[in-house]
């Protein structure tokens, strides 16, 4: 990865999630609830029985926030994941919907908890981790063509 998060702002996340954690299952819940309502073409992307990949988002995000302070280390396995979402349809323009609708879903559930500081360290983080699934997907592109 190019960039890392300041110090600050891996603690500002992972103290973020450890009191969201109790909740984990209603942020997976409602954020796609939330994400079909903002780009309902993105529902036929995803399984029916979305029970499965609820534990793999759940994954993905305590995994981001367990690596908070080394991102960087999460290079090859961003990169794979970003591969892989080119073959369920994911393109470049969902990456921005699915980061606002992850940020307005934890803020939803964090209520005044959630502060500027907070929002703009998980907007940094989770732009971090959307370009490398970028270069993932891009990498994956070159090969298929």
């Amino acid at each position: 990865m190019n960039s890392t998060l300041s110090a600050a702002q891996a603690d500002m996340i992972k103290q973020s999630f450890g009191l969201l954690s109790s909740q984990a299952a209603e942020i997976v819940d409602q954020f796609y609830d939330n994400l079909f309502k903002a780009a309902p073409g993105v529902r036929s992307m995803f399984p029916s029985d979305m029970t499965e990949q609820k534990r793999h988002l759940l994954s993905a995000i305590k995994l981001v926030v367990q690596n908070a302070d080394r991102l960087h280390a999460l290079e090859a396995p961003l990169n794979e994941m970003g591969a892989r979402h080119v073959g369920y349809g994911a393109k470049p323009e969902h990456y921005p919907v699915v980061r606002d609708t992850l940020l307005a879903t934890l803020a939803e559930i964090a209520g005044n908890a959630w502060t500027d500081e907070i929002q703009a360290a998980w907007t940094e983080a989770l732009n971090l981790v959307a370009a490398a699934m970028l270069r993932g997907a891009e990498g994956q592109k070159r090969l298929a063509a």
